[in-house]
């Protein structure tokens, strides 16, 4: 299903043994660097890492002027900018930029401005008004829950599919920069026992409906980067952790779990191993390839976090102290038993490193979030639950016949 990339800077389809360019570079401290695009459209920017790249943004260039677009669907929540948006206003308003009264903005350089709308990426309308005066789109809005995809693939499809055609419709229009967030699940599992890693050159083989949503909008990507000349990048992640991250994800489900007195579930035996990476990490990764990466161009994203699922789940329960028991639950169908990504190409071309590749700090500081934040997650928890039990029980009478 995929093809190759070659030293051109674009995919090479026809040719199996291209290899992505991977020459050194000498590069300034990326964080301190001035940004290439100051107008940025972020879609799926108040879910959990679109919200945390927006803080990042905002965080280190104040000047960068931030349009965040999300249908707020259950994994979307504008708390997850709480500080960023002043109270009081209405959420499909403009937020952020300080106005004169004829309506003329009046930020100067250094004034942060974010400004956020409440809609849908396959609305066609709605971007051909949106996106023009933008220099950039970072395309966060994706499904991407493998539960829900199995349970409904539709709006997978929808969404990830159709919707990124349609946003890489306006920026052709438009002509402007196109950077895709994918996941490492395009490029299917590997063995356990195996010492193997995806690169970018890894052929695609999804197994989900979730991942094979994720593949094709890949190829889309690319395939408008070849046919019309749009200025576009994709990365590729592994599986990230941290603040702002919905319950029905295995690292919070766990913490939350805990801190109600739930009994700890996981699948199978626990043996299936993730590449394991801070949400802050890959956002500083996402800036740089931004700012840097070559056009046609994909770059896997990993801090070499490779843990089983059990040793997270042990690791959880020591940070916090827990006993509680656990529960092995039926694994999801076609469920992958490893992910591990080389990320020799982003380190090499961009200069890039993960700075909180410690996963024993970084979940210590997860969980602190989670525990300081019940509020924020409460509701969702017990919704996710009540989810899972009927998924589970689903899969147990599908099991016995």
């Amino acid at each position: 299903m995929a093809g190759r990339q070659g030293d051109s800077g674009v995919f090479d389809f026809t040719n199996p043994e291209a290899r992505p360019l991977r020459v050194p570079v000498s590069l300034p401290d990326l964080e301190s660097d001035q940004p290439r695009y100051r107008k940025i459209l972020v879609t799926g920017g108040v879910g959990f890492i679109g919200s945390n790249f927006v803080r990042y943004t905002a965080r280190r260039y104040p000047q960068v002027r931030i349009t965040v677009l999300d249908a707020l669907t259950y994994a979307g929540n504008l708390a997850n900018l709480e500080g960023l948006l002043p109270s009081g206003r209405n959420a499909s308003e403009r937020d952020g930029c300080a106005q004169d009264d004829s309506g003329h903005d009046t930020s100067d350089q250094d004034a942060s401005c974010l400004t956020f709308v409440h809609g849908d990426i396959r609305d066609r309308e709605l971007l051909e008004n949106l996106v023009p005066g933008h220099e950039a789109i970072v395309h966060f809005a994706a499904e991407s829950h493998n539960d829900r995809a199995i349970a409904d693939p539709e709006p997978f499809i929808s969404t990830n599919v159709v919707g990124t055609y349609r946003l890489l419709e306006a920026a052709r229009v438009n002509k402007i920069r196109f950077h895709h967030i994918s996941t490492d699940e395009v490029y299917g599992d590997l063995p356990l026992d195996s010492r193997e890693k995806f690169s970018e050159v890894s052929p695609y083989r999804p197994s989900s409906p979730y991942s094979a949503s994720k593949a094709a909008s890949d190829q889309l990507v690319m395939a408008w980067q070849r046919t019309y000349g749009l200025e576009a990048t994709i990365s590729n992640c592994s599986n990230n952790y941290g603040p702002y991250q919905h319950v029905e994800k295995f690292i919070p489900r766990q913490i939350t779990s805990i801190l109600e007195g739930i009994p700890l579930q996981i699948y199978g035996d626990g043996s299936a191993v993730r590449d394991w990476i801070s949400v802050e990490d890959q956002c500083s990764a996402i800036w740089a390839i931004l700012n840097r990466g070559r056009s046609g161009q994909t770059y896997v994203i990993s801090a070499d976090g490779e843990r089983s699922n059990l040793r997270i789940m042990d690791m959880i329960q020591a940070l916090m102290g827990d006993h509680t028991p656990r529960v092995s639950v039926p694994d999801r169908p076609g469920a992958d038993r490893r992910y591990a990504l080389d990320s020799t190409k982003i380190r090499t071309e961009l200069g890039w490193r993960p700075r909180h590749a410690d996963l024993e700090a970084g979940l210590k500081t997860t969980i602190a979030w989670y525990e300081s934040h019940r509020s924020w997650w409460k509701a969702q928890k017990e919704e996710t639950e009540r989810a899972y039990a009927a998924q589970f029980e689903a899969r147990r009478k599908q099991e016995k016949r």
